[in-house]
C-alpha cells in the first residue's frame, strides 16, 4: 500500500519520537486505523460519504464490494450490485458509507459517467493477474475522469491478488509511482483479495478517509509544501489560541490547544517532548515564550507527511473550517432580509475595529497600508477580498500602492454594499471578537426617505450614466485622486469607485460611483427593481459635443420614465464635462429647456482635465441626503399624474356629495321622529 503523500524531506529520522509525537498531540488518533478520530460533532465534517466502484470488466469490482459489507467471499455474484450502505458504525469516523457498483456494459457508458460526477470519492480496481487492465488505468479510466472534470480523491486498488503468479511479484511502489506522478488526484494505491480477506476493510477506510481528510486542499505534492490556504487557516487558528498575543504558544496555551482539539489534556513531559521533536529539527520553531508560528506549521507538516492528515483535519474542523479551507456557511451569519430598496452599511463597531486594526498593521506608521502590510493584514483569510474586482482599483491609493484609512474603510463600505456576508465573513478572520452579525445594519427603505424628505444613510450608491468618450471614467479617476490622461479606454464593464466626502460641519459620507457602460443601460432597465439601490443618478455628457448632449438626456429620460414605472424614482443631476472645451452652439438654450420640462437642476460644468470639479461630489451626496429633490419628472410621468388628481378630485366629490346626501337623511329622519313624538 502506498500513499499519495510522501516526505517533506529525507533527513526526517525519529521515527519513534514522530510516533510519540503523534500520539501526544492527538491521543484520540493513534495511527491504528481501528481507533482513528471521530470529529464528526463538527458541521464542517461530512455526514456521509458516496464511494463509487469503478474498472474493467472481470476486475474484482462487486466481489470487492460483497466481501467488504458481510465479511465473506461471494460464492455468485450478479453482474451489478444495487447501491451497498455500509453503517456509521462500520468505521470509527462514525460517517455512512454509500458504495456505488458500475457496469461493465458499453451500453451503460452514460449511466457510469454520471455516477462518477455524483461520487465524493472513486475506487478504480485493476486484476493484478491481469496486468493489461492495470495499463487501463492510466489510458483510460484515469483520463476519463479528467474529461468529466470528476475531481474528487481516487483510490486504486488492485483486487484478486491472491491469483497473480508468484514470479510475476512487482513492487506497488514501483508500478504506482510514475502513475501518481502523472494522476496527481489519486491518494493512495492498495492490493487486497476478496477470498482471501486480505486488505478488504482498508480499501473503503481509505476512501473515505480521502474525504473526510483530504490531501489536496493541505498539500502540495510538487513543491512538497503546505499549501497557502492551509497556511492561512493554520495561522489564524495559531492566533486565536496565542491568547496573550506574544507570538507563541505558551506551555498552558498549547494544552487548552490540545484539550479544544482533542479533549484531552498535555501532561508536562508531553509538552517538553513536542518542543524537544520541534526544536531538534527547526530551532525557530521554539523560543523562551513556547511554540512559535512556525514551530506549529512545521508540526503540521510533520502530520501530513506521515500520512496523518486526520489530525491536521480535526483541527481545522474544530475551528470551523469546510473541506475547501473556508469558514463553514453555518458559522457566518445570514444578513437580516431586506427589501430591493433598502441597504447594508458596517456599524460603528465595525468600523471601530477596523481603525484598531489598521493601526496594528500600519507597522511603518506612515498612515497608510502598503501592498505588503495589507497582505500581511489578510494573511489568515483565504485570501484578500481587496484583490478581487470589484474591489481591485475601487479606492484612492498613494504613490507606493497604499491605502489611507478613509481608502481603506471605503473598501470595507463598498464590500458591505454589494455583498455584506462577505464583509462579516472577513471580519472572522481577520479576528473580530464579537458577534459579527453586529457589525452590520439595514437601512432605512429609500421610498421612506424620499416621504421624510431626509436620508440617515452613511453610505451613498451613485448610477453615472453617459454616452461613450462623455467623461465617466475621467469622472470615476478623478473621484480617487488619479490624473487625467488624454488616453481614451473605452470601458465596456461596469465599475465602482469609492472614497469618503468632506460634508459641511465635518459630516463623513461615503459615496459609490457606479459606472454604466452606454451599452448596458437596457440590460440594466430590464429589471423591474434595477433602480431600487440607487440613492442618486448622474448623467455625464461632452459638453462640446450635441450628440453627447441628446444622447444623455435621452438616457435620463429613459432612466426617470423607468423609475415612474417601477415606484423607484431617484434624483437625478447633469453633469457638462470637459468644460475646458468650447460648448456647441445651443448648449445654454437646450439644457434651460430640458431642466424646465422635466424639474432638474442646471448641468453643473466640471473639467476633469483642469481639476476643476465644482464641488461636484459635495453636490451629489448633498442631493442623496434629500432624496425627494431632484427628481426629474417625463411627460408621461406628468400626464399620470395629473389623471390621478383628477380620479382623487372626482372621487372626494362623489365622497363629499355621499356625506351630505347621508347627514341629510339623517336629519330628515330625528326630524319625523320628533314630529310623530309630538303628535
Amino acid at each position: 500500500m502506498i500513499h499519495g503523500t510522501v516526505p517533506i524531506s529525507q533527513d526526517v529520522e525519529h521515527p519513534t519520537v514522530i510516533a510519540r509525537l503523534v500520539s501526544i498531540l492527538s491521543p484520540g488518533i493513534p495511527v491504528s486505523m481501528a481507533k482513528a478520530a471521530a470529529g464528526t460533532d463538527n458541521p464542517a465534517t461530512p455526514t456521509a460519504v458516496r464511494i463509487v466502484v469503478a474498472g474493467d470488466r472481470g476486475t474484482g469490482k462487486s466481489s470487492l464490494i460483497v466481501t467488504a459489507a458481510t465479511e465473506n467471499f461471494p460464492a455468485n455474484v450478479p453482474p451489478l450490485l444495487p447501491p451497498t450502505r455500509l453503517p456509521e458504525d462500520f468505521y470509527p469516523e462514525r460517517v455512512p458509507i454509500t458504495i456505488i457498483d458500475t457496469s461493465s456494459r458499453p451500453e451503460d457508458n452514460s449511466k457510469v459517467a454520471e455516477e462518477l460526477k455524483r461520487a465524493d470519492a472513486i475506487v478504480l480496481t485493476y486484476a493484478c493477474d491481469q496486468p493489461q487492465t492495470l495499463d487501463r488505468l492510466s489510458t483510460f479510466w484515469l483520463p476519463k475522469l479528467r474529461q468529466l472534470e470528476v475531481k474528487v480523491p481516487v483510490i486504486v486498488v488492485g483486487c484478486r491478488l491472491d491469483l497473480r503468479d508468484e514470479n510475476q511479484q512487482v513492487s506497488l511502489e514501483q508500478v504506482m509511482s510514475p502513475i501518481m506522478q502523472q494522476f496527481r488526484e489519486i491518494e493512495t494505491c492498495i492490493e487486497c483479495s476478496a477470498f482471501k480477506h486480505i486488505q478488504i476493510p482498508e480499501v473503503f477506510y481509505y476512501a473515505q478517509k480521502a474525504v473526510l481528510h483530504p490531501t489536496g486542499p493541505l498539500f502540495d505534492q510538487e513543491t512538497q509544501t503546505l499549501k497557502d490556504q492551509c497556511v492561512r487557516a493554520l495561522k489564524r487558528i495559531f492566533i486565536l489560541c496565542d491568547h496573550d498575543r506574544d507570538g507563541a504558544l505558551s506551555d498552558a496555551e498549547l494544552n487548552d490547544f490540545q484539550v479544544k482539539c482533542f479533549n484531552a489534556p498535555l501532561q508536562p513531559s508531553e509538552i517538553v517532548g513536542v518542543k524537544r521533536v520541534v526544536q531538534e529539527k527547526l530551532p525557530e520553531g521554539v523560543n523562551e515564550r513556547g511554540l512559535t508560528l512556525t514551530g506549529f506549521l512545521f508540526l503540521h507538516a510533520l502530520f501530513i507527511e506521515k500520512g496523518r492528515l486526520e489530525t491536521t483535519w480535526t483541527v481545522l474542523r474544530k475551528f470551523g473550517y469546510n473541506n475547501d479551507i473556508r469558514l463553514a456557511d453555518e458559522l457566518i451569519p445570514s444578513p437580516t432580509k431586506r427589501t430591493p430598496d433598502q441597504s447594508v452599511e458596517m456599524t460603528n463597531e465595525a468600523i471601530d475595529f477596523l481603525r484598531v486594526t489598521f493601526d496594528v498593521f500600519d507597522s511603518d506608521e506612515d498612515g497608510a497600508l502598503r501592498p505588503r502590510e495589507l497582505d500581511e493584514l489578510f494573511s489568515t483569510a483565504p485570501a484578500s477580498p481587496f484583490s478581487e474586482f470589484p474591489y481591485t482599483d475601487a479606492a484612492e491609493r498613494n504613490a507606493f500602492g497604499g491605502l489611507s484609512l478613509d481608502g481603506f474603510l471605503s473598501q470595507w463600505a463598498l464590500m458591505t454594499l454589494l455583498n455584506p456576508a462577505s464583509t462579516m465573513e472577513n471580519l472572522i478572520y481577520i479576528g473580530y471578537p464579537g458577534d459579527v452579525s453586529s457589525t452590520i445594519r439595514v437601512t432605512r427603505k429609500r421610498r421612506l426617505d424620499r416621504k421624510k424628505q431626509q436620508s440617515e444613510r452613511n453610505v451613498f450608491q451613485c448610477f453615472v450614466f453617459g454616452p461613450k468618450k462623455a467623461g465617466k471614467s475621467a469622472l470615476l479617476d478623478s473621484f480617487l485622486g488619479r490624473p487625467f490622461s488624454d488616453n481614451y479606454n473605452p470601458n465596456t464593464e461596469e465599475r465602482y469607485a469609492v472614497n469618503v466626502v468632506d460634508q459641511p460641519g465635518g459630516i463623513k459620507k461615503t459615496l459609490v460611483l457606479r459606472e454604466i457602460p452606454e451599452d448596458g443601460v437596457s440590460k440594466l432597465l430590464s429589471s423591474k427593481e434595477a433602480l431600487a439601490a440607487c440613492d442618486i443618478a448622474v448623467f455625464v455628457h461632452d459638453s462640446s459635443d450635441e450628440l453627447s448632449w441628446t444622447r444623455a438626456t435621452q438616457l435620463l429620460v429613459e432612466v426617470a420614465s423607468h423609475g415612474e414605472d417601477t415606484g423607484f424614482e431617484v434624483p437625478c443631476l447633469i453633469v457638462a464635462a470637459k468644460d475646458d472645451m468650447d460648448s456647441f452652439p445651443s448648449a445654454i438654450q437646450h439644457s434651460t429647456r430640458v431642466s424646465q420640462d422635466m424639474g432638474t437642476e442646471a448641468p453643473i460644468p466640471i473639467s476633469t482635465k483642469l481639476g476643476d470639479l465644482n464641488n461636484l461630489f459635495r453636490k451629489i451626496v448633498s442631493a442623496a441626503e434629500h432624496p425627494h429633490l431632484s427628481i426629474p419628472e417625463t411627460e408621461a410621468g406628468r400626464s399620470r399624474k395629473q389623471y390621478h388628481r383628477l380620479i382623487n378630485r372626482s372621487l372626494m366629490v362623489v365622497s363629499v356629495g355621499a356625506a351630505v346626501a347621508i347627514v341629510g337623511l339623517a336629519a330628515y329622519r330625528v326630524y319625523a321622529a320628533r314630529k310623530n313624538a309630538s303628535g
